[in-house]
């Protein structure tokens, strides 16, 4: 969620007012800004999507829940110490949460373990062990609509009889000190991006969210004038048309068994009737292709923690093959291939059929990453049922991801087109008018410039480095992963210090390399990928040849309030991984919507860009998917692109040698080691496409113009990727829920009795 006090006072419309009062107290706002610690509460976009789309959701009138943890300690903080990565616990409530309100009302129990009873009246799950799910509120404020929603967090509690009220010997001390135990569950969050670790904490926290939401929503549907009761029994008919649940990829999965449970074991519907509504209820959202990043629990820890749930998946599973025999008798392999249950080894259960089996709709987040979801990692469930599938292009607010953090850009766009663009981004094609217009491209520059000077003073006071302003600011920050082709920037980076000492009389554009990233603390390769840009980065820092041609920085700590400065400050946007691997990507869109120009491959969101602004108005290079696909088939040879490029040997062999490492010249084999034998994301086969494309972009910033007009066509081009057009899209094809932007009266204000009518629908 990043910060939150700058964002209320935007979307109250009380930030001038604000800023103005707290001057006349002798303080100065952004002082007090940055005193606010961030709230970072997920990994990478997956996390900061939601945020984005909870802005959205309320700013577009919508009924709708935010759900998730409050963790007590969030995503590590990242130190750098001696160029490595060092990780350290982020005690984000130290000081404690002015925009939380607990609701000790709310509090709802959560079971775990036991063992599952069967009569004649059902099943029963009994003898479990009960954590308490307590709800804190945060409120997210709509921009100038006086709508107020809510994210409702779960924090762990133990029941004050823990560990007490069981044939307990009387130790009394250690029975409280147990407690421990079950709060645990909201302690921490898991810091891997992309990857999926089987760890039964985990599973615990994914069942602990989705067992105190799906409560709260029922209560909240009883309480309902939907939820009618005849005498005795809620009637549930209704339920999936005031209710609707979107899983954020398949880390809530639980869910779908877990509303099976209610609807047969408590609430005792017949299991048709049950499951009819749960798939009515439910929407899936994938949000990765990476075979490591798909979650498969082994069967028999989710036995032991949930033996009810086990159960409930074998049902819908042994339901969903037997329909796929008597569609396709004998195939036994597209029964293999599309069960929830994955044998051999350890017998697993795949969350992704799971979810695709329990939605109504599921979803990919750009048109590229839901082509592959639908022909390849799904390719059996959308032959089945191609109408479930669709894309839905994520998006990024423009209230905090310009209004906030690009202030003179947003007013000089206010200037030109009005401020309605706030809420309809789409009204940015205006720009495309002023792209000839001289003034209003040197004032476009004037700002870039402003907020380049501003972030090289940020960098001089926290690095100790003197950057050049006028140098191109080419930024690559985002998770550190391999497919992600960090390396690939770095291996640029030599090359261009290469050239620099080959012929330093040579004109050469100066630029300031920015890299950014956390690495998942267990991920080897990741954090040497780290050490290696901080080796190369003192190596050309300290080169009195290179001066203040090329300079290299390792943001330390990268987290929402860092990117709010880099970003607007940013002259080149790298979003470089290689073709099928990134699904969307929000971080380009940030870029796009702030000045920068983008140097990408043609994967995830960055086709969509291309499509809205032309190709030519970005630096597109390298292979597409179906090069990817042809190499793999043909077989990739890293050794070929070593020997046939003179450029990408020399500086391969630097870091083998030990040229950025003289006091461990092996320290880096591990990675060179990687890049000729198993790298699944072949850097070297792009290399050479890249270097050549990065030639063309010196050769455009060389022409201060040409590339600010670029800039006002990206810009002009970005408002298909404003998370509000995101969220229209799934209330109508996903929610069946209308946006509604019907700005309601302040609460000083009477309201007629007209507008009290609640719009039907529910989104949660």
């Amino acid at each position: 969620m990043g910060r939150t006090l700058q964002n209320t006072m935007i979307n109250l419309g009380l930030q001038n007012a604000c800023d103005e009062a707290v001057y006349q107290l002798g303080l100065d706002m952004e002082e007090l800004e940055e005193i606010e610690e961030d709230a970072g509460l997920g990994n990478g976009g997956l996390g900061r999507l939601a945020a984005c789309f909870l802005d959205s959701m309320a700013t577009l009138g919508l009924a709708a829940y935010g759900y998730g943890i409050r963790y007590e300690y969030g995503i590590f903080n990242q130190k750098i110490r001696d160029g490595w990565q060092v990780e350290e616990a982020d005690d984000w409530l130290r000081h404690g949460n002015p925009w939380e309100k607990a609701r000790p009302e709310y509090m709802l129990p959560v079971h775990f373990y036991g063992r599952v009873e069967h009569s004649a009246s059902g099943a029963k799950w009994i003898d479990t062990q009960v954590v308490l799910a307590l709800p804190y509120d945060t409120p997210v404020p709509g921009y100038m609509n006086n709508t107020v929603n809510t994210m409702r967090l779960w924090s762990a509690r133990a029941p004050n009889d823990f560990n007490l009220r069981d044939f307990n010997v009387g130790d009394y001390i250690q029975a409280v000190l147990d407690r421990n135990l079950a709060e645990n569950i909201s302690r921490v969050l898991y810091p891997n991006d992309n990857f999926f670790e089987g760890k039964e904490l985990r599973l615990k926290q994914e069942y602990f969210v989705v067992a105190a939401t799906l409560q709260d929503i029922i209560r909240r549907f009883k309480a309902s004038k939907f939820g009618s009761t005849d005498s005795v029994r809620t009637v549930f008919d209704s339920f999936p048309d005031q209710v609707a649940i979107q899983l954020n990829d398949t880390h809530p999965a639980m869910a779908i068994p877990e509303l099976m449970r209610i609807f047969v074991d408590i609430e005792k519907l017949p299991w048709d009737k049950a499951w009819d509504i749960t798939k009515r209820t439910f929407a899936y959202t994938n949000h990765t292709v990476l075979p490591e990043a798909l979650e498969r629990w082994p069967v028999d820890l989710v036995e032991k923690l949930l033996p009810r749930h086990l159960q409930i998946i074998y049902e819908i599973n042994q339901r969903h093959l037997d329909h796929i025999a008597s569609l396709f008798p004998n195939d036994v392999d597209r029964l293999r291939r599309m069960s929830l249950i994955e044998e051999g080894g350890t017998k697993r259960i795949n969350m992704a059929h799971l979810c695709i089996v329990g939605s109504h709709a599921v979803n990919g987040v750009a048109k590229i990453h839901s082509e592959i979801v639908k022909t390849q990692v799904f390719e059996d469930f959308a032959a089945l049922e191609p109408e479930k599938f669709q894309n839905k292009t994520n998006g990024i607010t423009p209230r905090r991801w310009l209004l906030l953090c690009n202030p003179g850009l947003a007013e000089l766009i206010a200037e030109k087109i009005g401020e309605d663009y706030v809420r309809d981004l789409s009204q940015l094609t205006k720009l495309h008018e002023f792209v000839d217009d001289d003034l209003f491209i040197r004032e476009v520059a004037k700002v870039k410039q402003e907020n380049k000077v501003k972030f090289a003073l940020y960098l001089e006071k926290e690095y100790k480095v003197k950057i050049n302003p006028s140098s191109m600011f080419d930024v690559h920050v985002k998770r550190i992963h391999e497919y992600k082709r960090q390396l690939m920037n770095c291996l640029h980076i030599i090359t261009m210090y290469n050239r620099i000492r080959r012929d330093p009389t040579k004109l050469f554009v100066p630029r300031t390399v920015i890299i950014g990233g956390k690495a998942a603390p267990g991920y080897h390769m990741a954090k040497m990928i780290i050490k290696l840009i901080n080796a190369v980065a003192q190596v050309v820092n300290n080169d009195p040849m290179v001066g203040s041609k090329l300079k290299v920085i390792f943001l330390e700590n990268y987290r929402v309030s860092l990117a709010e400065k880099v970003i607007p400050a940013t002259d080149l946007s790298e979003q470089i991984s290689t073709a099928g691997t990134e699904a969307s990507g929000t971080g380009n869109m940030k870029f796009m919507l702030n000045g920068a120009l983008t140097i990408g491959t043609m994967d995830g969101a960055n086709v969509e860009m291309a499509e809205e602004a032309g190709e030519e108005n970005l630096f597109i290079f390298g292979m597409r998917v179906e090069d990817v696909s042809e190499l793999d088939r043909k077989g990739y040879n890293a050794q070929l692109y070593y020997d046939r490029l003179p450029e990408l040997k020399q500086a391969v062999d630097q870091i083998k040698s030990g040229f950025f490492s003289p006091k461990d010249p092996t320290l880096f084999n591990d990675v060179v080691n990687m890049l000729f034998h198993h790298d699944r994301f072949k850097v070297f086969a792009d290399y050479e496409a890249y270097v050549k494309c990065q030639e063309k972009v010196s050769e455009l910033y060389l022409n201060s113009k040409a590339w600010t007009k670029m800039v006002i066509r990206n810009i002009a081009a970005a408002g298909k990727f404003s998370s509000d057009r995101t969220i229209k899209e799934y209330a109508r094809d996903i929610w069946h829920v209308e946006p509604s932007d019907l700005k309601i009266p302040p609460p000083n204000e009477p309201r007629d009795a007209g507008q009290d009518k609640t719009p039907n629908g529910t989104a949660a």
